[in-house]
């Protein structure tokens, strides 16, 4: 066998094996099913009390790594799943919680955090975490983020991913959303999942 078959025949098994990992399903947002490990952390919520993934098992969940600084990703994003949601039939919606896990819990204290998601609806929680959670967190799920250079007052910018994935009832990672999606398309994906989870 030669040699440019062998890397034809590596590549297009390297192609089965990727086809294999998604789902099967159309989705209009990114299917990442078996590309992205299940949902597991151990944060704070914005209530102060301690929580982990499995206390939401049963809803589908989404998770986005942001900050209440953020001066415009973070809310765009926000009020983009806030619109998802209220698209939903209203029993769907119920079943959907949106975590937003700070990247800046050196200013994101917990009455910041629960004033900020409160403010895009009941299905949003706050999540925060020391630095060695906020790290174990992060890499994960492959997030980056990083901290910009203080200003005269102290203020900063934090760069950060944007993507938002989501996680069925069991806990497993089923679809990324990205900036490109939109609210059609993420509400026609999140009633699909909970319909069929």
């Amino acid at each position: 066998m030669t040699l440019k078959r062998r890397r034809i025949l590596i590549s297009l098994g390297l192609c089965l094996l990727l086809a294999a990992c998604g789902d099967g399903i159309n989705w209009q947002t990114k299917g990442i099913a078996g590309l992205m490990p299940p949902l597991r952390f151990a944060l704070t919520e914005d209530s102060g009390n301690p929580v982990q993934a499995k206390d939401f098992r049963g809803h589908i969940t989404l998770m986005y790594f942001g900050y209440t600084h953020c001066p415009d990703i973070c809310p765009t994003t926000l009020a983009k799943l806030k619109a998802a949601i209220n698209r939903l039939p209203e029993s769907a919606a119920q079943n959907v919680r949106v975590l937003f896990v700070t990247v800046d819990p050196k200013r994101d204290g917990l009455e910041r955090l629960r004033a900020y998601t409160a403010a895009f609806g009941p299905q949003f929680v706050g999540l925060r975490g020391g630095d060695a959670e906020l790290t174990q967190l992060t890499k994960r799920y492959r997030i980056t983020y990083g901290y910009g250079k203080p200003d005269a007052n102290g203020d900063y910018e934090v760069s950060h991913s944007s993507a938002v994935f989501v996680f069925d009832r069991s806990g497993k990672a089923r679809l990324m959303v990205r900036d490109s999606d939109g609210v059609d398309a993420l509400a026609a994906d999140l009633e699909h999942l909970e319909s069929t989870a």
